[in-house]
């Protein structure tokens, strides 16, 4: 058995309650097959075979105990409260009557290395949306164009800095607000200041 020093300090460490269920879930992880490795991530303990396979943790009021790779799972017996959940899959363990026999949760650990050998991979998380393409107000336009200076400097601007400037000109309530706000836009931009200048640090 694989174990290490941390866990077990982890497990010490725990809420009374929760020290006799990590420990027996350690127990069925090591159980379900001997090759698997311990490691801390993430300050929790992870159970590792040719990649992450579950992991489990303590709370509070509860435990916790989760597949990497739950998303991907055959859940025939309807175990996951939350197959989306990897940190927690089986939903708020506070006594032993919250998990399911060792039998079957031997299975589901085997069902979890059973993707690792075969080297399947969790899906890439989806890119966040890109930004719409900046598109300057033509009050901006006509200003820069009649000041050489500031035009340069704004031009030489990365694009979030070029947006931080045109957001704050466009939330202007009112006309005078906006002129005014543009004032100073271009007189922060003759000297070369992007419109977050006073929160950098110095």
């Amino acid at each position: 058995m694989h174990t290490i020093v941390q866990v077990d300090q982890y497990i010490i460490n725990s809420a009374e309650f929760a020290i006799p269920i990590l420990d027996h879930l350690r127990n069925l992880v090591h159980k379900a097959d001997a090759r698997i490795e311990e490691k801390m991530k993430w300050s929790m303990p992870f159970f590792e075979l040719k990649g992450p396979v579950c992991h489990m943790a303590s709370f509070k009021n509860h435990c916790a105990f989760g597949f990497w790779k739950g998303s991907l799972m055959t859940d025939e017996l309807n175990l996951f409260k939350d197959r989306t959940n990897a940190m927690g899959a089986l939903g708020k363990i506070k006594t032993f009557a919250d998990l399911p026999p060792d039998e079957v949760l031997m299975a589901y650990i085997q069902q979890a290395i059973q993707l690792n050998e075969a080297g399947i991979k969790l899906p890439p998380k989806p890119k966040s949306a890109e930004k719409p393409p900046l598109i300057l107000p033509q009050f901006l336009v006509d200003a820069l164009q009649n000041d050489p200076v500031a035009l340069r400097v704004f031009q030489n601007f990365s694009e979030s800095n070029k947006r931080e400037y045109v957001i704050w000109l466009e939330e202007a309530k009112t006309e005078a607000t906006k002129q005014k706000r543009l004032e100073t836009a271009l007189e922060w931009l003759g000297e070369g200041k992007p419109r977050m200048w006073k929160y950098l640090k110095k």
